[in-house]
């Protein structure tokens, strides 16, 4: 299993709000993150990038945000990027684990290498991307969440996504199928 991040300065909150984003490319698709999505993410606790931020540029907008930024490689991301950021994430947030990763190859391949990622980590809810579509979608108790491309636009749509974490009870075993403190959901631009 790979190493978690625990964010234990959220241990006496009730919620936590995480704002997702993915898949940015920025300067390729885009100059800047939208003015939009970083007036919202002023408003999380914790940032998560599920790759494809190209350069680092991306990743310091967001952190003018919210400075707590978790972010993976993609593969489309500078030398740079991948040498700061690994390609899998796991975190663990008001006792819920968080598996983050961008994803790789033909789309309709993409969850089933997804599931297989976190196939030993126990996850409540994944991150990712690579796709440019948005999901969101329960599959064997562990929420899927990918927010899409805030700025391609030639995507279907543009978006962003904003997940919510209530606080698992103590009495309540920690299992996959226990996650129902989770609430998300994608935001178009």
């Amino acid at each position: 299993m790979s190493q978690v991040i625990s964010f234990t300065e959220f241990s006496g909150s009730n919620r936590v709000r995480i704002g997702v984003i993915s898949d940015t490319h920025i300067p390729d698709k885009g100059k800047h993150i939208p003015q939009a999505v970083l007036d919202d993410f002023k408003h999380v606790d914790i940032i998560l990038h599920a790759g494809d931020a190209v350069n680092l540029a991306a990743i310091e907008e967001l952190k003018s945000a919210c400075p707590r930024v978790v972010a993976v490689a993609g593969n489309m991301d500078h030398e740079e990027v991948r040498k700061k950021y690994p390609p899998k994430q796991l975190l663990d947030v008001l006792g819920y684990r968080i598996g983050l990763t961008h994803g790789a190859g033909a789309p309709g391949n993409l969850l089933e290498l997804i599931k297989d990622i976190f196939k030993e980590d126990g996850c409540d809810l994944i991150v990712f991307g690579h796709s440019h579509k948005p999901q969101n979608e329960k599959i064997d108790g562990i929420l899927f969440f990918n927010p899409g491309t805030a700025t391609d636009a030639s995507a279907a749509c543009n978006s962003y996504g904003v997940i919510e974490l209530k606080k698992r009870p103590d009495n309540l075993a920690k299992n996959a199928q226990n996650n129902c403190g989770i609430g998300a959901k994608i935001i178009k631009l």
